[in-house]
């Protein structure tokens, strides 16, 4: 009930604000830090909650959470159990499925829209990445995007979460299993992408199609996927 309420004031400020842009405004400048956060035990001793570094997904996570670390491990695990292993590690199979009750793929909204379909091999990841056995089986996810050449005319009307979805682009042989999603952020109708971007070391403000515009340019970036917040 906490996190319904936070999440309708926090998007009933941002309708009355004029520029659509309070979510994440505080964060500003903040440095980008890969996985900055763990479970504060083995095999990750990372704090559950920052608010002095962020990479991308918990960038997102905190923002959502409005800071409340109870409502942020809701967000970050599954059913809110803290452990490594119950961490929505992948957001295509893991945390859109376990946020579902606060988030929704709305692509289809606003453009024409296709499916990338992914194989999430978390058992093989876990060992490969982590050297921890698991009884995951692999998992065949469809998630639906709009291609970059669609977003021609786009027109967002609400601050939503956006992602960056890719091909297959050998991260098998990496990571152990394929991905679809390799960033995340907030769009803003008027234009705005809010992230915490690696190449710029910390989270940034810029023009959300001037980005998609230079990622089109590598041929395995497929689109981004719009995802509401109920």
């Amino acid at each position: 009930m906490r996190l319904f309420l936070y999440l309708f004031l926090l998007l009933t400020a941002c309708s009355a604000n004029k520029n659509f842009k309070s979510l994440g405004e505080e964060y500003l400048g903040v440095q980008y830090v890969s996985d900055p956060l763990g479970e504060e035990t083995f095999p990750d001793t990372d704090p559950l909650i920052r608010r002095d570094a962020f990479d991308c997904v918990t960038f997102v996570e905190t923002v959502l959470a409005g800071e409340d670390v109870n409502t942020l491990n809701k967000i970050r695990y599954k059913d809110g159990e803290i452990s490594f292993i119950n961490r929505n590690h992948f957001i295509e199979s893991d945390w859109l499925k376990n946020n579902c009750d606060i988030v929704e793929n709305i692509s289809s909204n606003y453009a024409n829209t296709k499916i990338r379909t992914v194989v999430i091999d978390k058992k093989n990841w876990l060992k490969k990445k982590h050297n921890i056995d698991s009884d995951f089986k692999p998992e065949i996810v469809e998630i639906e995007y709009i291609p970059y050449d669609d977003l021609i005319g786009l027109k967002i009307t609400e601050p939503l979460i956006v992602l960056f979805i890719t091909g297959n682009s050998g991260k098998n042989d990496k990571l152990g299993t394929d991905l679809a999603v390799v960033h995340m952020g907030f769009v803003f109708p008027d234009g705005t992408l809010r992230h915490a971007s690696s190449k710029a070391g910390k989270v940034v403000d810029v023009n959300f199609f001037d980005y998609a515009k230079e990622l089109k340019k590598n041929k395995n970036n497929l689109g981004i996927t719009l995802v509401k917040i109920k």
